[in-house]
């Protein structure tokens, strides 16, 4: 939730609460959607909850309208620009999500929530292009 707040304010300023909202639901309901799809794929019943996937889909936002804003990491303290903070977070994601079977944790949900989030800022732009 600290991502959340971190990340997301920023974005609601760009935005407005409005396309944020949205933004934030197709993101939440995207990792739903990756996550049930793995489940029914692989047969694994486990249960999902939470809104992490929209979490990671406003983290992705960012990195994307603001790529160059340098962002200084906890631990390690190391500054890098947004975009490979992003890019970090998802290949940790999908790694984490072939190997480590048993952690309890949506990997897939995460990615979901970034990958409809990353298709639905190429849809807003390629509309505002349109315009």
């Amino acid at each position: 939730m600290f991502a959340l707040w971190m990340f997301g304010r920023t974005m609601e300023v760009v935005w407005g609460s409005r396309r944020f909202l949205i933004y934030y639901l197709v993101c939440v309901l995207g990792a739903a959607a990756a996550q049930l799809t793995l489940a029914a794929i692989t047969g694994d019943p486990s249960r999902t909850v939470g809104a992490s996937g929209g979490v990671y889909g406003v983290l992705l936002a960012f990195g994307m309208t603001f790529p160059n804003r340098r962002i200084l990491l906890l631990f390690p303290p190391i500054p890098m620009p947004a975009r490979y903070l992003v890019l970090m977070f998802g290949i940790v994601e999908l790694y984490l999500g072939f190997t480590a079977s048993n952690s309890n944790v949506a990997h897939f949900a995460h990615l979901g929530g970034m990958v409809f989030g990353f298709f639905l800022i190429r849809l807003w732009r390629s509309q505002r292009r349109i315009r």
